[in-house]
């Protein structure tokens, strides 16, 4: 798959949002990817997996991790293309992201990490520190949307299928807030009580 067609793909699902978003990582932003409206389909699931693990196949991974509950999915359908297992990992009691459920990886293990959208990239970076307090090997990372546009630093082979350069502002920074524009925060790790959506002020960041 073509990044042009990727794109494509996201804009006709509706899942290139337009609005004033609070992303997980705290930012500010016009536009928020949600890749979940795309991977609800099994087939665009399984032909996205497909084409991420066709460009991580020569790192020989073992295992694929993705972090809850964005990277699941696609975690799932990259591990099921290159026969591995799949792993994810989510936050414990103390908001510290780690592998649960009984999930292990053996010393030595060849790990690729798996995202839907990396915009600061930390998710995934807490996911590293994860898979390596565990003595296994992160070999690659791997995402569907790289929201940097290939800014982002990271210690091992990385791959999105897709650079968008879309804006971020920081919070004080925001012209969206200068002019009044309500802000939604649609990522997960702000949803409670089957919410989809939190309200800009209604709950403070965790």
């Amino acid at each position: 798959m073509q990044a042009a067609e990727l794109q494509e793909l996201l804009e006709a699902m509706g899942a290139m949002r337009r609005g004033h978003f609070v992303l997980s990582s705290g930012l500010h932003s016009d536009t928020y990817v949600q890749c979940a409206l795309v991977l609800q389909y099994p087939w665009h699931a399984e032909r996205l997996g497909q084409a991420l693990a066709d460009g991580m196949r020569a790192l020989e991974p073992e295992a694929v991790v993705a972090p809850a509950l964005g990277g699941i999915i696609l975690g799932y359908e990259v591990a099921r293309a290159l026969g591995v297992r799949s792993l994810f990992a989510e936050r414990d009691a103390t908001g510290t992201m780690a592998l649960r459920r009984g999930f292990q990886l053996r010393a030595g293990e060849r790990v690729l990490i798996v995202e839907d959208v990396w915009t600061t990239g930390r998710s995934t970076r807490e996911v590293i520190a994860a898979v390596t307090a565990t003595g296994a090997e992160v070999v690659g990372l791997a995402a569907l949307v790289d929201r940097s546009a290939g800014q982002l630093a990271w210690p091992v082979s990385a791959r999105a299928l897709l650079q968008l350069p879309l804006r971020t502002y920081a919070p004080d920074d925001c012209p969206l807030c200068q002019q009044g524009v309500e802000a939604v925060r649609p990522g997960s790790r702000f949803t409670e009580s089957g919410q989809n959506q939190i309200r800009l002020g209604t709950q403070q960041d965790t």
